[in-house]
């Protein structure tokens, strides 16, 4: 199971997680009671209700870097292109726009 803890302006908005069934994006239940609160994205509204998908969510797959630098991200990393949360994970820490994602690392 791999997951991330997705930042928005630098504050905890949710987790993103991906396992056998797929993908899951959670907001964080102290990030929807501040006023601060907003939706990371208009596809995916603010709710108490996780988002679940087979996919990767579209937004989260639009961080992801293209062309020459995903070919680089690939190489240097090692990881498949197909491999799209570890892309996520290794790649959008700072990416441009007000979403960040930090991996959690995993406990055995």
């Amino acid at each position: 199971m791999k997951q991330a803890i997705i930042n928005l302006r630098g504050i905890k908005a949710g987790v993103l997680t991906e396992d056998e069934n797929g993908y899951t994006f959670q907001y964080d239940r102290d990030f929807l009671q501040s006023e601060l609160a907003e939706a990371i994205s208009l596809t995916m509204p603010l709710t108490s209700v996780p988002y679940h998908d087979k996919m990767l969510f579209p937004f989260f797959d639009g961080l992801i870097p293209e062309g020459w630098l995903l070919d680089i991200a690939e190489k240097n990393w090692k990881i498949d292109a197909r491999d799209r949360m570890s892309l996520l994970l290794a790649c959008c820490k700072d990416c441009i726009g007000a979403v960040g994602v930090e991996p959690i690392k995993e406990t055995e």
